[in-house]
Parts: structure tokens; sequence; C-alpha cells
């Protein structure tokens, strides 16, 4: 095993002494081919291009002698410190960090960035790392080959986003360009890169600053399904709290989903989706139901994409979801979104002999069906009289577990 392990991290500016003399004493350095020509690196040092990590880690974990590993960045932020330290390595490192690259970019943008959530977008995790995109309103996107901005602009189609795209940071060759989400497929971009992704509007933490980084789980109303008042009163047949905080239960959505909300009538459930942190898409055939929907959102100060349009067809187009609410459209719609293979289905029914038939094609679409009666009693708390009865049919279909 390698006698000791420094991970530097590299910004671009001047090695720092510490960083010189790990440098100086090592027997192996492993790095991209930019770190490897530093001068820095002594001339009979054994060197790895630093491809795969694991395979770097495991030379280093057999190197007889002082190891050196230059990395982009802070090597600890989403860097190659977390591999270098996977128990079947054994190695213990010490770091030498850097500005990361999402601090540095942010820089470049005279902007802060205690309020952005930062997501690293690889061939695995482009759809998910899009969906924080449509969700947030700054986000920090650290690209990989096949899973840059013209990929991260071409899986946004119908949100509208600006880019800020940070190329070769740190090097002789840096460029920072300003484009909408909609031209970023038009270009060429050099790796590595860093794209800041900006929509809607920005909330401010105050002249004092926020508390937490990332998203404040405190911005809002408290509570993860609102009463009807928080979306103007009566919200219509089907849109009882209970039954939507049951819907949200059985669906779970969270950061890195993208939820559709079919019939999505006054907004709730989808601007309850949203307070999670998923992306959703809301569908209605209604206009005006589309407008009250848009409005909540607003108010409540979450993204939506808006889809005006009648399911199944509407549906054909849009982007692949994670979990789905059928409000509208019965078994029909059900069984067109059964085909897209979500991992989580939910739906409602006023009679067992809907319910059986929504369940009876869910299966057959090989999910696990749960079918529960909800009934609930509103009751007037000045008198304890009854005000509202509800009963509904909740229907859930899971598949079987799926990597994200």
């Amino acid at each position: 095993m390698a006698d000791r392990v420094t991970v530097i991290g590299w910004d671009g500016s001047p090695l720092t002494a510490a960083a010189r003399a790990a440098l100086g004493a090592a027997t192996l350095v492993a790095g991209a081919a930019h770190h490897l020509a530093l001068p820095e690196v002594p001339a009979g040092a054994e060197r790895i291009r630093l491809g795969s990590v694991a395979l770097a880690a495991r030379r280093i974990a057999a190197h007889r002698g002082t190891a050196v590993v230059l990395a982009d960045g802070d090597p600890g932020f989403f860097g190659v410190v977390r591999t270098l330290r996977a128990p079947e390595f054994g190695l213990e490192v010490e770091v030498v960090p850097a500005v990361s690259s999402v601090a540095a970019a942010f820089a470049r943008a005279g902007m802060p960035w205690d309020d952005a959530q930062v997501v690293v977008a690889h061939r695995r995790t482009l759809r998910r790392a899009v969906n924080v995109c449509r969700a947030h309103t700054k986000v920090a996107v650290l690209t990989s080959p096949g899973a840059g901005p013209a990929e991260l602009g071409l899986l946004l189609e119908g949100v509208h986003r600006t880019f800020v795209i940070c190329e070769e940071l740190g090097t002789g060759h840096e460029r920072v360009s300003v484009v909408t989400s909609e031209k970023a497929a038009d270009h060429t971009w050099r790796d590595p890169n860093v794209v800041i992704v900006l929509g809607g509007p920005v909330g401010t933490a105050g002249e004092t600053g926020g508390w937490i980084a990332g998203r404040d789980p405190s911005a809002g109303p408290r509570g993860w399904s609102l009463p009807a008042e928080a979306y103007g009163g009566d919200l219509g047949e089907g849109e009882t709290q209970l039954l939507r905080a049951s819907q949200l239960a059985r669906l779970g959505p969270r950061i890195g989903d993208l939820v559709w909300d079919i019939g999505c009538g006054s907004g709730a459930f989808a601007v309850d989706a949203a307070r999670a942190g998923a992306a959703v898409i809301a569908v209605d055939s209604d206009r005006a139901a589309c407008a009250r929907t848009d409005a909540a959102a607003r108010r409540l100060g979450v993204q939506l994409q808006i889809v005006h349009g009648t399911a199944p067809h509407v549906l054909e187009n849009l982007p692949e979801p994670d979990v789905v609410r059928v409000a509208g459209g019965g078994a029909a719609v059900v069984s067109a979104v059964a085909d897209r293979r979500p991992q989580r289905i939910v739906t409602h029914a006023v009679t067992r002999d809907a319910a059986e038939l929504v369940g009876r094609d869910l299966t057959e679409h090989g999910y696990g069906v749960e079918c529960a009666l909800l009934q609930s009693v509103e009751l007037d708390t000045r008198a304890w009289t009854e005000k509202e009865r509800s009963v509904a049919f909740l229907l859930s279909g899971v598949l079987p577990r799926r990597s994200a």
C-alpha cells in the first residue's frame, strides 16, 4: 500500500506550498492530462492518466511509495475523495482543497450560490438532474461528456431557462456564455463545464442571508398537504384534503422526480408535489383549471409546467414520469399511463366496479395493486356537527423496484 496519499485540488491558480511539497515527494502521480503536464510533477514519478478513479485507486493501493492524485476544484465536493476512501481500497488520504468549480462558476457569474441546488449530470443521472432544473429556480449542474449543456437544453423542451455555461474554468481557455436553454443545443461546448440554470422568480433571503444551503424547507406555509383555503376554497369533486394527502403519501414525490398530475383541477395536488421538491407537469383539458393551477403555483412560489390538452393523447410527447396521479380520464388514461412504466401510479374511483376495473388493468401491466376505501367527515367545531362527507376508493400501483 502507498505510504502516503495526498489529493490535491487545482483551480488554475498557483499551487500552494503544501501542494508543491507533496508533489515534489511523489513517486506516483495520477490526474487528467492537463494535471500531469504541470511543471511541478516530478520527472521520475510514475504517471497514471485518471479515467476510472476505481482503477487508479487499485494501482495506488498496490504502489510502494508516495502517491498524489490531482483533481479539478475541491476534490471533496462530488470529487475523487469519496472513491479513494472506499473500504475496498483501504486508503487514508490527505486533502489539499482548491476552490470548487461550482463556487468558481458562480463567482464568474457574480451571483450568490448558497440558495442553489447542486447536481451531477452523467448519462445515468441526466434525467433526474433535468428534473431538478425543472423544479428549482437556481441549479448548478456539474456536467460530463454526453450529459452537457446541449443535452440539458434538449430535455428541458417546453420549460424556459437561462444557462450560464462556464467552460474549462481556471485554464487559459476559460469561457463564460449566457444563452437560453433552447439555444444550448445549437453549440458544441468544451469539457469540463459547469452550467448554472436559472428560471422563474428567484427568492431573496433578505439582507442577512439565508440559514440553510439549497432549497429552504421553511419557505411557504407549513404542512405537506395544504387545506382548501390555501387554494381558494372549494376544490371540486375528488379534491378533498384527506384524499390528496393519501395520494401524496402513496406516491412520495421527491427531488429528482418528475410527477404527472393528470386532471390537475385546482392545482392543489400539483403544487403540493412541487413543494416537496419534485418537478411537476400538470395536465388538464379545461383552460380554466390550467389557469387556476398556474395562479396557485405563482402564489405559493413553486415551479410547474402546465399542459393544456386531453389525456391520453396529450401525454404522448411528455417526458418520462417517475410517479403519476390520475385524477381524470378513468381506466383508459390509467392504462395509457401504465404503458409508460412510471414507478408508481395513484388514482381514485367513486364506485367499487370502477375501482376493480382500474385495479385489474394495473395488475395486467405488472403493477402491485393496493386499494383502500377512504371515508372522511369534516366537522364544524363550533357546534361539532357534520359539514361534509366524502367517500372514495384509493388505488395505487407500484412496479418492482428499479434503479434511479
